[in-house]
């Protein structure tokens, strides 16, 4: 039996009534900045070491597909079909292994990599749902948080709706 090969990415989804993320702490003279959604998909990314380019496509297109949020009838439907709001988190800590009972993390993909991933990962979700007739119809956002800093996330759901998929 072959071994299995490494996760080069990890992806946890949150289905949400309402989410807003700090992306831009307070400083003197000025006030924190926000960006929100309402109902839709909280989704947290971290790249492992190995990731390129070439699995940025397939990771949006599971994730935006994947039939986890109910519409009115109760039926489990892709944040697509809902349609649902899109915020999207880096999530470096998602990459952490346990180590006697400290965490490390290791396996996370080198911070300028893991940038241009990120971004690219945040324009094909943008471009996604824009070309999606019920998200054009619904008006829907896709807002994300700024790679590499700290911030302080804001959730209402409607579960807990949680899972883990890695790529």
């Amino acid at each position: 039996m072959a071994a299995a090969r490494p996760a080069l990415a990890r992806a946890f989804l949150q289905q949400c009534v309402s989410a807003r993320l700090q992306v831009k702490p307070p400083e003197p003279g000025s006030e924190a900045e926000w960006v929100e959604i309402q109902r839709g998909l909280v989704i947290y990314i971290c790249f492992f070491k190995g990731a390129d380019e070439d699995l940025v496509p397939k990771i949006v297109n599971t994730l935006l597909n994947v039939k986890l949020s109910e519409n009115e009838s109760g039926e489990y439907v892709s944040v697509l079909e809902l349609p649902g709001n899109v915020l999207i988190v880096p999530q470096a800590t998602l990459g952490g292994r346990l180590k006697g009972r400290k965490m490390q993390y290791h396996a996370n993909i080198e911070k300028e990599k893991g940038r241009e991933l990120y971004s690219q990962f945040v324009t094909l979700c943008e471009k996604e749902l824009a070309a999606n007739a019920k998200g054009m119809e619904a008006n829907v956002l896709v807002r994300h948080g700024t790679y590499g800093n700290r911030q302080v996330l804001k959730l209402d759901t409607n579960g807990p709706y949680t899972h883990l998929i890695e790529f």
